[in-house]
């Protein structure tokens, strides 16, 4: 593979992962919302909030480098730190 392709291909890997990082990120947004603005903030919504940051930090070279499955590992890692906030602030 010549230099040129493979950083092709990273281009988009890493394309792809923002497009996935901006889906996710919709999700957060919301759960970050409903958190606020219902004044439930507690050590639970904010240990998900660290959590979601630290997974989607970590998610974005685990999609670069196709660590598999680690970054669907991440990926779902993030999603239900999303989905704790969101519960949490119901509950």
């Amino acid at each position: 593979m010549t230099p040129e392709l493979t950083a092709l291909a990273l281009a988009g890997r890493l394309q792809r992962a923002m497009n996935n990082h901006f889906e996710g990120l919709i999700l957060f947004t919301i759960a970050t919302l409903v958190v606020i603005l219902g004044n439930q903030s507690s050590p639970t919504t904010q240990y998900a909030a660290w959590t979601y940051l630290a997974a989607r930090i970590l998610y974005v070279p685990a999609y670069a480098l196709g660590w598999r499955p680690w970054r669907s590992v991440l990926w779902g890692a993030g999603l239900a730190a999303t989905l704790t906030m969101i519960i949490a602030s119901l509950i």
